[in-house]
């Protein structure tokens, strides 16, 4: 039996800012990141059968991170130790309207330096669904492994979810950033963006236009933008006799002022959205299905901003059902 969902990307740490010592210094603490391996721990929450693709540094947190993942049952039958290469941290810096900057240390880390030849092919093929994001694609050798495991998802007629999730200090030049996205909107069936990537990557405030230009080059069913504090909007094009035919669809957020950081959010709203299409499909859905999809994955990411880290404490179905009700 295939694994029900199989990403691969970047699995790190970020050192969150948790206040001061007592003689006045940042206090940092480590959590579990990457937003791969927070898509699948939220899709274990599902039940869902998980794994993860990627490389961390046989390293005092890339064994720690290893142990994470076995610990919310995530499949590390491919995650790659590598006694060169340290793993890579990313130091969160959290204002107080929630927002958050990054540092990242990866010059290089572990996660750039995946090897095409350490990919488990056969692991992607027999998958329901394969997901990845563009932090895979920064460096050549990751990027060759990832374009390699999307030629296999693709042949193999895997669904295949993206996420571009720009973290801009991370690449050489915003070109190239923008150059890697359009590669993986040649592959996937559903493309989860945020409102400032699609403006920054189709040059459109408006996410309506914006959407309209993707699809001009890129027949995507089904693409989501999440838009914070304005909630989100799926735009699905997946009606097989008619793939121009367009329902958009709208849903509120959840604000709260428990809301302590964002980090995860997204990650969160897109293990949301892959559950539903593991259970009904990507094609010949209707406006009903879209909003009760797009609700519970609010939910869900509303409730992940009201705790410190991702990856270890994703919310409990009940308590999303709870809160949409």
């Amino acid at each position: 039996m295939g694994k029900d969902v199989v990403a691969l990307g970047e699995l790190l740490i970020d050192m969150t800012d948790n206040g001061r010592s007592e003689s006045g210094n940042v206090l940092f603490e480590a959590n579990p990141g990457g937003a791969p391996c927070n898509v699948l721990s939220m899709l274990k929450r599902f039940g869902h059968d998980v794994s993860f693709i990627g490389k961390v540094g046989d390293d005092i947190f890339g064994n720690s991170l290893k142990n994470t993942l076995q610990e919310v049952g995530i499949g590390t039958e491919n995650l790659v130790m590598d006694s060169d290469v340290r793993t890579t941290l990313a130091f969160v810096q959290t204002f107080e309207d929630g927002d958050r900057d990054f540092s990242f240390y990866r010059n290089p880390g572990a996660d750039m330096m995946l090897k095409k030849v350490e990919v488990d092919f056969d692991l992607i093929k027999n998958a329901k669904i394969f997901h990845f994001g563009t932090l895979s694609m920064t460096h050549e050798s990751a990027r060759e492994a990832t374009i390699a495991a999307l030629d296999a998802a693709k042949e193999a007629g895997v669904l295949i979810t993206f996420d571009p999730n720009l973290r801009e200090p991370l690449w050489k030049s915003l070109d190239e950033a923008k150059e890697q996205i359009l590669t993986g909107l040649k592959y996937c069936d559903y493309l989860k963006i945020s409102d400032n990537e699609i403006q920054w990557l189709t040059g459109e405030e408006d996410y309506t236009k914006g959407v309209h230009k993707i699809r001009e080059t890129y027949k995507i069913p089904l693409i989501t933008v999440s838009l914070g504090k304005e909630g989100s909007l799926a735009y699905y094009y997946g009606d097989e006799r008619d793939n121009s035919k367009e329902i958009i669809v709208n849903a509120k957020p959840f604000l709260s002022d428990k809301t302590i950081e964002t980090t995860g959010a997204g990650d969160t709203f897109c293990g949301c959205m892959i559950h539903f299409i593991l259970e009904k499909g990507i094609y010949n859905l209707g406006e009903k299905d879209l909003k009760e999809m797009l609700t519970f994955a609010n939910g869900a990411a509303s409730l992940i901003t009201r705790v410190k880290g991702a990856l270890k404490v994703m919310p409990q179905i009940e308590d999303i059902k709870e809160l949409i009700k």
